[in-house]
């Protein structure tokens, strides 16, 4: 009885704007639930629709079934959608689709379709792609996807900048993953060009404007935390960089966390600033929870620290903009 009467320690939650869906992921979510109130379930999705187990768990709740490849699709569920992720696929998938009869739709982001577009212009002009990327993560092969093979190089860190041999130093043109660290990014561009002066640039900027945004606001807000709190999956690369940049910018201590319960409430020790923000596809439900989840052990105070307001909005597929799209549908997520 005696620790209810004790006064909770006071804490202030340094809350990031913008953080959380971006409207690449927005509008992925969205083209499943569409896809399910239009079509009944099941909907297929081919590879996870964005890097969240609750996001995944949540449609798979609603009927959605996620598989590795379009032959895991049952005969008698043929004429069922199949969505492709957020992440987008290489051609050889939805030509795999064709020759299956299967009707999908697509939910690449847009601002990664336009990173395919710029890879094959580079290509059609002439020159070798290099692409700045995470090897094995399903954005890049899918950008890699888009080129015969042979036509692209991935350069992951300084390092392969400077033991990098192309065929042709004077014919090359480069591109990035949408969701890498704008720093690290800029440090292997820079090493590019001063190894290969007449490196071409892409028309516009290849990582995406919720990647920069995120990580701004958590570089601006990091100074004077004692922790960084960053919602996100392990395999979500928007949400590890958020933890190197909240390190590299004054926070003590920066962990990633799907769910307030992976929070070790005994090793936090002494705690005044508590930064949080959330990678582009950690939902804001989630968020809410963390914040509850202090509340009820301390006196925490929230205090917004944002930077800019995101106003994209992407449209879904033309096949499903005729169907509502109400709060409800979305508030598993979203929140009230």
């Amino acid at each position: 009885m005696a620790s209810s009467s004790v006064a909770k320690k006071e804490i202030t939650i340094r809350l990031c704007g913008p953080r959380g869906f971006c409207a690449g992921v927005d509008r992925a979510i969205q083209i499943v639930v569409l896809a399910l109130k239009e079509y009944g379930a099941p909907v297929y999705v081919r590879h996870e629709i964005v890097h969240n187990r609750y996001v995944v768990e949540g449609l798979e709740a609603k009927g959605a079934i996620f598989v590795e490849e379009l032959d895991e699709i049952p005969e008698e569920h043929r004429k069922q959608p199949v969505v492709f992720s957020a992440h987008g696929v290489p051609k050889s998938v939805p030509a795999d689709a064709e020759s299956r009869n299967l009707f999908y739709l697509d939910a690449t982001c847009p601002l990664v379709s336009k990173v395919h577009k710029q890879a094959m212009r580079h290509q059609r002009m002439g020159r070798h792609v290099v692409l700045i990327g995470h090897a094995g993560h399903p954005e890049v092969i899918g950008t890699m996807g888009q080129l015969p093979e042979g036509a692209v190089s991935l350069v992951e860190t300084i390092e392969d900048a400077d033991n990098y041999v192309p065929v042709d130093p004077d014919n090359l043109g480069f591109v990035t993953q949408t969701t890498l660290s704008v720093d690290d990014t800029a440090g292997v561009i820079k090493r590019l060009h001063e190894r290969f002066p007449n490196l071409t640039a892409p028309a516009a900027d290849s990582i995406c404007y919720a990647t920069t945004n995120r990580q701004e606001a958590v570089k601006q807000a990091a100074p004077g935390c004692d922790l960084f709190l960053i919602v996100g999956a392990p395999n979500s690369s928007n949400s590890k960089r958020l933890v190197e940049v909240a390190i590299r910018s004054g926070a003590k201590h920066a962990v990633l966390v799907q769910r307030a319960s992976e929070i070790d409430w005994d090793t936090l020790g002494n705690l005044k600033t508590v930064g949080l923000s959330a990678g582009a596809s950690a939902p804001e439900v989630i968020v809410n929870e963390i914040i509850e989840a202090f509340r009820a052990r301390y006196n925490a105070s929230v205090e917004l620290a944002d930077t800019v307001e995101e106003t994209e909005n992407f449209l879904v597929n033309r096949e499903l903009r005729h169907v509502p799209l109400t709060v409800e549908d979305m508030a598993w997520v979203n929140g009230e």
